[in-house]
């Protein structure tokens, strides 16, 4: 029997995957709303558009997983329509269609035009970057770059995705100035591989100046900097960053190994001594600044010595920032020509002693930070804190600063100084500072 439908064509556009994802979605949003559509991010809706993310088998698990949900939804008539898009799809769309037919239509990463069609809207290129925000008013992700030229062997990106594609520094400027006149005070750049922009349009390594021309943005006054690849990274970035106070004394850059045998094998392009002295050039050329990276273990032909190695340096490096993810298997990749012989469990364990090791260093880190100020963006009101984040702190990923709220008021969305008086492996607590 079929139940009353939710309200009609309210269209709910669900984000699974990173922040290049998030963007999408609020692009796809931006383009609905200027066709006069009721639209909404992660609410009820009776038309749903699912954005899926195809890179590692816990994701592509989320995203069959929501994929099943709604088609449910849809079987008992609580939502009349499901429209699935982003990697999963651009992936395996002839899989999908044969396993879970119920969907309306599914469209790939650069189908935007044909699922506003199905979606009774039309793509409208004089949207020079607006768009729905989803993220708390006071940062936004702009992405500055698609796809990936990168040969990494354990990487699915370059398929889905497609090769890197730089967007000119007048679009962005633009797109900046759109997202500052509402409210926006900090950007997330984000890219497949920031280090490679401007390289198919400027043929040069072209990051610094795209900056120096966002730091001129009215309103902007933290420009944060995500996913930058080691091989050639465009040093001139870093006397920028270390002279302009709007740019962030942050970078988040994926390093995933550091035993050489294994680098190889993932066609990093670098060695151990390499990327050790780049992470030394780094903090003499900013002193201070945080360094995000994230790591991989149990890539085929991982040995216990490779995994040591790994260890040790991680335990030397001291990342201010660190994630760690098993290994997945993925086709279509050039590693999965390779035997994947690490066990599940082994895998696990060596992610979770990476993480174990890091908690501590992050502890280690966080203590020194008792008795310091800092200058603190406020996000959101959650419980009984105000939560916060210093410039060495990306949302979602990094350290969080909270502010008790039943002892003091700040305004979300505003900048406060805050002295830190506590703290946790992965949280700092403050109280506004007072002079």
């Amino acid at each position: 029997m079929r139940t009353k439908s939710l309200k009609k064509n309210k269209i709910n556009v669900i984000t699974l995957g990173c922040s290049k994802n998030v963007y999408d979605s609020e692009v796809l949003m931006g383009q609905l709303k200027a066709s006069g559509k009721d639209v909404a991010h992660e609410q009820e809706g009776n038309i749903v558009v699912i954005n899926t993310c195809g890179f590692i088998n816990n994701a592509k698990e989320e995203s069959v997983n929501t994929i099943l949900e709604y088609v449910d939804k849809k079987e008992q008539g609580i939502v009349d329509k499901v429209f699935v898009t982003g990697c999963l799809s651009e992936r395996y769309r002839p899989d999908l269609e044969a396993e879970i037919p119920n969907v309306d239509q599914y469209f790939g990463t650069t189908d935007l035009p044909l699922l506003l069609k199905a979606l009774g809207a039309d793509y409208k290129h004089e949207l020079l970057g607006e768009r729905l925000t989803t993220t708390p008013k006071n940062y936004a992700y702009l992405k500055i770059a698609e796809g990936c030229d990168r040969p990494c062997s354990f990487c699915a990106i370059p398929i889905m995705r497609g090769k890197h594609v730089s967007q000119p520094i007048e679009k962005l400027v633009k797109e900046a100035e759109g997202l500052a006149a509402d409210g926006v005070k900090e950007l997330i750049l984000i890219a497949q591989d920031l280090t490679y922009y401007g390289l198919d349009l400027y043929k040069k390594r072209n990051l610094a100046e795209l900056l120096e021309n966002l730091i001129k943005v009215e309103g902007i006054e933290w420009i944060r900097l995500h996913y930058a690849f080691p091989t050639g990274f465009p040093m001139d970035v870093l006397e920028l960053m270390k002279n302009e106070p709007k740019i962030c004394n942050y970078i988040d850059i994926p390093l995933q190994h550091i035993s050489d045998n294994i680098l190889k094998s993932m066609r990093r392009g670098t060695t151990y001594a390499k990327t050790t002295q780049l992470l030394k050039d780094f903090r003499a050329a900013v002193p201070g600044m945080a360094i995000r990276t994230t790591l991989i273990v149990g890539y085929p032909g991982e040995t216990e010595e490779d995994f040591q190695i790994l260890k040790n340096w991680v335990e030397e490096m001291r990342f201010e920032r660190l994630g760690c993810f098993a290994y997945s298997h993925e086709e279509n990749t050039h590693a999965f020509s390779l035997e994947d012989d690490v066990p599940d469990d082994v895998k696990q364990a060596r992610a979770t002693e990476i993480m174990e090791i890091q908690a501590q260093i992050s502890w280690d880190l966080n203590q020194e930070k008792i008795g310091q100020t800092f200058r603190c963006i406020i996000d959101r009101k959650e419980g009984q804190y105000f939560v916060g984040r210093t410039e060495f702190d990306s949302p979602d990923v990094d350290n969080e600063v909270l502010i008790d709220a039943s002892k003091h008021y700040l305004k979300t969305g505003e900048f406060a100084t805050i002295k830190i008086f506590n703290a946790t492996e992965f949280d700092l607590y403050g109280e506004p500072a007072t002079n």
